[in-house]
């Protein structure tokens, strides 16, 4: 997939480096679990530096102030986060699309009463309609999969409403519905496709914000619980740490991690775009 993706985006360096970064923590979470790893829950050794080597352990990138592997805890960090990252933007692109171009291209009462549902959602800020509806329903990895399609599918369907009222007059669309096809066959089969291509590069710049959010929530106490190693609760755990020089090591490693996986989805997105615009 990765030698796939390359080809294809080849025109575009900066996509090649977008995609690049994302297949690395891709294989990172596919294989982590079967990695010579050590426990990432384990105490060890508190406060080991880089390098340092402790209890017949060499602690590669060196140990928090509970002596649990900062290397072991990043790998598996990893994992955590695109598993619930891809999955809530995944729900929210289902269930965006179909409201989309149910509003967009049945009109009339349809579009009416989905674009008021979503102007109700669209009002709240999107930090302050996460901790709402976490705060009722829960910390838990499903519960944030319900928050990011409840706080992103408006958006996604305001973009699919906008591309099917561009495309609905078509003369494919016209050619479809005088074969007598279903609306919804229609909806999935002629006007989806035809409009991919500015939901993957918005797709590709929303899993970036997912992410974001995944870790912000986390890091306010909303995310994944202690002691799932988590890029956020890792970043929570050494914020009052790592304001000794000496110990920055533990708020460098998750924060520089889910910076470079964010910039391979803004890469991707700004790659993708750039080879739109040469089309």
């Amino acid at each position: 997939l990765y030698a796939v993706a390359v080809w294809s985006w080849r025109e575009s360096r900066i996509a090649v480096i977008g995609v690049t970064l994302i297949f690395f923590w891709l294989l990172v979470a596919v294989t982590v679990p079967f990695l010579p790893l050590i426990d990432p829950d384990k105490p060890i050794a508190p406060f080991a530096t880089i390098g340092a080597v402790r209890a017949g352990h060499y602690f590669v990138l060196g140990a928090d102030f509970k002596g649990r592997d900062m290397l072991a805890r990043d790998l598996w960090g990893c994992q955590r986060v695109l598993v619930w990252g891809v999955t809530a933007t995944l729900c929210a692109y289902v269930v965006g699309c179909m409201f989309g171009l149910i509003a967009g291209y049945l009109g009339g009462w349809w579009d009416q009463a989905i674009s008021f549902l979503a102007n109700i959602l669209l009002s709240f800020p999107v930090m302050v309609l996460f901790i709402l509806i976490l705060n009722y329903l829960g910390a838990s990895g499903f519960n944030i999969v319900i928050a990011v399609t409840f706080a992103s599918a408006p958006a996604i369907m305001r973009i699919v409403r906008g591309l099917t009222f561009d495309t609905k007059n078509r003369d494919y669309i016209f050619a479809a519905q005088t074969r007598g096809e279903h609306p919804l066959r229609i909806m999935i089969y002629e006007l989806l496709p035809n409009a991919r291509g500015p939901i993957i590069v918005d797709a590709c710049l929303r899993l970036g914000y997912t992410t974001v959010a995944i870790t912000t929530l986390t890091f306010l106490g909303l995310g994944l619980q202690p002691p799932d190693p988590d890029w956020g609760l890792m970043i929570k755990e050494a914020a009052n740490v790592a304001k000794s020089p000496q110990f920055a090591y533990m708020l460098l490693i998750p924060a520089l991690s889910v910076s470079s996986l964010i910039l391979g989805f803004n890469l991707i997105a700004d790659g993708l775009r750039e080879m739109s615009l040469r089309d």
